[in-house]
């Protein structure tokens, strides 16, 4: 099969020919049908995470259809359409899968990063771990939905849900420009923080019902009660914290950040709090995918056939791209 993997030595991605993967006793076979582009994957890409695979197949995202059972799998027929995310397995016995925090599972599997992902024309998942996509949403746009969905709906439920009234996005990226279309369903007020000078990303959050938007330099008239860091720049650490009133939440939703400055106690005095997001549970999928279907969310998508997945990688890195990347084998 065709795929896509990480050379080490030059942290791009190179066309290769793998096998067809065999699915294992609880597992599935997938023939990929789209899978989206994460940040997470130029994490990986470019040494960023600490490598595992040397040259593994990238990509976490994957809506597949079932084309292979393994011996013990009964959850989907063939032909069914599934989305495998982030996380592809935790081992169910260490004490964080005891507390149903499977997210902090001392031995987890993570799709296209301890195992081959979806940047290939098939792959394998345990299909407990795998969702039932929501009808209605076509290949392309449910892709970016199976991370930077779940992601920013882990980060969004992490800083009160529907409760604040003022909420900040920093960075306006693919799971950003997700979360801006739920907490406007919900009555928010969104305040979308981009790079400076970006103009394109801020007239983009303000087609999405965004409240306001601006250089992650200027600070909001009034304190936020809430904001969700989806940039990697741990710089923007200080100025969200700066940015809500008593008692709000910070929460940074990245795997990876660069080193986040001191801080001075003021920023976290008044119960301000500063969380991070550690990957995410099933629970977390599947409350997504029902809210999906009391809020409508249109995600904004920008194909690339599977040999392009280089080019798609750096328009992300770039910052080219509104909405989210997505391959198509």
């Amino acid at each position: 099969m065709r795929a896509m993997a990480i050379d080490a030595a030059t942290r791009r991605l190179v066309p290769v020919r793998r096998p067809v993967p065999v699915p294992g006793p609880r597992e599935v076979l997938l023939r990929v049908r789209a899978c989206g582009v994460c940040r997470t994957d130029l994490h990986i890409i470019d040494g960023e995470l600490p490598r595992r695979e040397p040259s593994a197949v990238p990509g976490h995202e994957v809506v597949g259809e079932v084309v292979g059972l393994g011996p013990q799998a009964r959850r989907f027929a063939p032909g069914q359409r599934v989305g495998v995310g982030w996380l592809g397995r935790s081992c169910g016995a260490c004490p964080f899968c005891a507390m149903a925090r499977e997210n902090l599972c001392d031995a987890p599997l993570f799709t296209g990063y301890d195992r081959d992902g979806g940047y290939a024309e098939y792959c394998v998942a345990d299909e407990r771990f795998c969702f039932v996509l929501p009808e209605g949403v076509d290949d392309l746009h449910a892709a970016p939905l199976l991370c930077a969905g779940l992601i920013g709906m882990r980060a969004w439920r992490l800083a009160g849900g529907r409760r604040p009234a003022r909420l900040g996005l920093w960075g306006f990226g693919a799971a950003a420009h997700i979360v801006c279309q739920i907490a406007v369903a919900q009555g928010q007020q969104v305040h979308a923080f981009t790079r400076p000078g970006d103009a394109a990303a801020q007239a983009f959050a303000r087609r999405l019902g965004a409240h306001w938007a601006g250089a992650s330099t200027e600070a909001p008239a009034d304190g936020l009660d809430a904001s969700l860091i989806f940039a990697p720049d741990g710089a923007l650490v200080p100025a969200a914290l700066a940015a809500v009133r008593k008692g709000g939440v910070v929460v940074c939703a990245g795997i990876h950040m660069s080193t986040i400055p001191a801080l001075d106690y003021r920023l976290l005095w008044g119960e301000r709090e500063l969380r991070s997001v550690a990957n995410l549970t099933r629970d977390d999928g599947e409350a997504f995918f029902h809210l999906l279907r009391e809020v409508p969310v249109h995600t904004h998508v920008q194909a690339f056939p599977l040999e392009e997945a280089q080019a798609a990688v750096q328009a992300l890195r770039e910052g080219r791209l509104q909405g989210a990347a997505v391959l198509v084998p």
